[in-house]
């Protein structure tokens, strides 16, 4: 008798505890349209896991955008180089300049320098402004062509890997025709960030402008100078920062909709005020994961300068540019985690947008008349201290 009413009060004990998991417990349910896995108390899904996803996937995404981001660089870099010597082989030095120069004194090196470069500042003013002409025509082509080829690539990943949410979409395009209109609008939103970038150029010359008429060479005012410019250099470079972000999300729906420049801009600012949440979201991560990257690739960069005076120069040089190759591989391919997690928003709006699945009432496990109440374990009455 007694081992019964141990055995039975053993059982009461479990089904209550099994009662209580039920109730606590997140069970895992999932969306037939989507196909996609859902947890209660989890994001549906996440832009941002999925930009992530995308680039690790797709590694041939990063390599197309490095490709033509190096190539540009290299480009310019080539001919910064090339320009520059050919630049300094036109300078006359006379024998006195060069015997101002061997004395290593500030005022005599500083002289000789204005006397070599003097009557050649605006030729090499044309020069750079001609080379900055040339390379802006490079860039404009190859970032138009590159971002068409990798949106294009994620499109189709994101319709391949939602393709429930496909309903709404607009079919691919394909004509050739079609790509051309797609090449030109592409073309323009690029100049507009050109014309964007000139114009911050413009602000904060503007704003150095502004700063340095608080002061003069009788009454130097620094404080006031630095104190009004850097609120200008502020704003202007959130503004431009903004707008070119604004930019390059409008050419996704250049490549997604075959819509011109201006209303791809439209369907951004709508988008923005849409899934305002999921794009702060992704912009953010992205942001912040770059901000990691540049602190730590600012500190590793600073081991093989401090070693400069053990190590030889060449060996210095050499880790500087790796450190920085680096770093710009890890910012492109957080380029295209971003724009893969801006894809993936507009891809899949109806899996972001739909509601969690209702969840049904867990039953109650019914208690059987076998169950002791009076034990003060099982017992629903609350225990009071006896006095």
């Amino acid at each position: 008798m007694h081992r019964s009413t141990t055995q039975t009060k053993t059982l009461g004990a479990i089904l209550r505890w099994r009662t209580l998991l039920d109730k606590s417990s997140l069970y895992k349910r999932s969306v037939p349209s989507s196909g996609i896995t859902l947890c209660l108390g989890m994001s549906r899904v996440s832009p941002t896991a999925e930009g992530f996803r995308a680039a690790f996937r797709r590694p041939l995404l990063t390599s197309a955008e490095i490709a033509w981001r190096w190539v540009v660089g290299a480009t310019a870099t080539v001919l910064f180089f090339f320009g520059f010597i050919e630049y300094l082989d036109t300078l006359p030095v006379t024998n006195a300049d060069v015997l101002f120069l061997r004395t290593r004194q500030p005022f005599l090196v500083w002289q000789a320098v204005a006397h070599i470069l003097r009557g050649s500042v605006r030729r090499a003013l044309l020069s750079l402004m001609l080379a900055g002409l040339l390379l802006t025509l490079i860039w404009l082509v190859a970032a138009s062509l590159g971002r068409l080829a990798t949106v294009e690539a994620m499109i189709e990943y994101f319709r391949a890997r939602f393709p429930a949410a496909g309903e709404t979409r607009k079919p691919a395009i394909t004509a050739a025709g079609s790509k051309n209109d797609q090449i030109f609008a592409l073309l323009r939103l690029n100049f507009l960030r050109v014309a964007l970038v000139v114009a911050a150029i413009v602000g904060l010359a503007g704003g150095a402008i502004i700063a340095g008429s608080t002061s003069s060479p009788t009454h130097p005012r620094t404080g006031l100078e630095v104190a009004l410019f850097l609120p200008i250099a502020a704003l202007v470079c959130l503004l431009g920062y903004a707008l070119n972000w604004l930019l390059s999300l409008a050419a996704v729906f250049v490549v997604r909709d075959n819509e011109e420049a201006v209303a791809a801009i439209a369907s951004a600012v709508a988008l923005c005020r849409e899934r305002a949440g999921a794009l702060l979201g992704v912009s953010s991560w992205t942001g912040a994961a770059h901000l990691i990257a540049f602190v730590g690739a600012s500190s590793i960069v600073s081991m093989p300068l401090a070693l400069a005076g053990l190590l030889p120069l060449r060996l210095v040089v050499l880790g500087v540019i790796a450190i920085t190759l680096g770093y710009f591989v890890v910012a492109d391919w957080l380029y295209i985690a971003r724009l893969a997690g801006f894809v993936c928003i507009t891809e899949a709006p109806e899996v972001l947008a739909s509601p969690l699945p209702p969840v049904s009432p867990t039953p109650a496990v019914q208690s059987s008349g076998i169950i002791d109440r009076d034990e003060l374990i099982l017992s629903d009455v609350p225990y009071s201290i006896p006095s």
